[in-house]
């Protein structure tokens, strides 16, 4: 079932157009990664899906409601990139008003505490919080209620690797419960395998809105393969196989998708002289930097 439905949406300053033509769904469950540069658009758009920048011209629909509307706002959970809570509140204190607000337990409260990994934490001032610790009650806080749609911007600013990785363990579980994700993030690396569509503006446009490997396949970027084999065999492999040699026992091979098992096959056929074979298909920043680019010229 549909959780958010954007259909031609606009927006615009006086002769400034800040959205321009945005369309967009996401499903119950479905994670999408919202990418673009500062002034792209996004929050923006987010601050529309919230009711608290009125629309231009188009729709905006949350779970077949009006954005801003009690209906639309009992079904988000808002984590914005710049959490601020008082700071003479613990963080248990904190979360239980939010709680309240959202008509949720203050044994949820706890639960989330612990979930985000400050149950230690919970009874200490939130100004003595890290960045990263404030930066957890504010995912706690957009758990409450079971939000049918999570909107995260740029959730894990300020937060270590492993605090990364238990925040995306959360996502996950989001997911799966059917809460649909809507996550805006400038570390591209870690959304790669941690999101099911990638949506790039630049410049108030929806320039691509796909899964991953869709993204690769129409920007056709070349893959890389770095073959390692022996010194003595580095300049004859590179000559067979029309590669490049770097670091004296590196061969760096470059082919479309459609080649790339083709590819393998030669490197395979040459046996013992192939030691290793590292094969590198476009990330996800040079699919942001193809569409951006594509995107200047509209």
């Amino acid at each position: 079932m549909t959780t958010l439905k954007i259909e031609n949406v606009c927006k615009q300053y006086g002769k400034l157009e800040t959205v321009r033509g945005v369309s967009l769904q996401i499903e119950a469950g479905e994670r999408v990664a919202l990418l673009g540069h500062n002034g792209a658009g996004k929050t923006t758009l987010m601050r529309m899906i919230l009711g608290l920048t009125p629309i231009t011209s188009g729709v905006i629909s949350i779970k077949g409601a009006t954005p801003g509307s009690r209906s639309a706002r009992s079904s988000i959970g808002f984590l914005p990139e710049s959490v601020a809570f008082h700071g003479a509140l613990t963080g248990r204190e904190q979360l239980q008003h939010f709680a309240r607000l959202k008509s949720a337990t203050t044994l949820r409260a706890d639960d989330l505490l612990d979930r985000v990994g400050l149950s230690d934490a919970a009874d200490r001032k939130i100004r003595t919080y890290s960045k990263g610790m404030r930066q957890r009650i504010g995912l706690a806080q957009a758990l409450l209620g079971h939000p049918k749609l999570a909107l995260l911007d740029e959730p894990t600013s300020g937060l270590d690797p492993v605090s990364r990785h238990e925040f995306y363990d959360i996502v996950e579980e989001l997911s799966a419960a059917g809460t649909a994700v809507l996550l805006s993030s400038h570390a591209l690396t870690e959304l790669e395998t941690r999101t099911d569509r990638i949506a790039i503006m630049s410049k108030g446009k929806l320039l691509a809105d796909n899964s991953l490997a869709a993204l690769r396949q129409t920007a056709r970027l070349p893959i890389h393969v770095n073959v390692t084999t022996s010194e003595a065999d580095a300049d004859r492999i590179a000559t067979e196989l029309g590669g490049e040699r770097v670091n004296g026992r590196s061969v760096i091979l470059t082919c479309q998708q459609d080649h790339k098992v083709a590819m393998l096959g030669q490197i395979t056929a040459l046996g013992a002289a192939i030691k290793d074979v590292d094969v590198t298909p476009a990330g996800l920043e040079d699919l942001y930097r193809y569409y951006s680019n594509v995107g200047e010229g509209a």
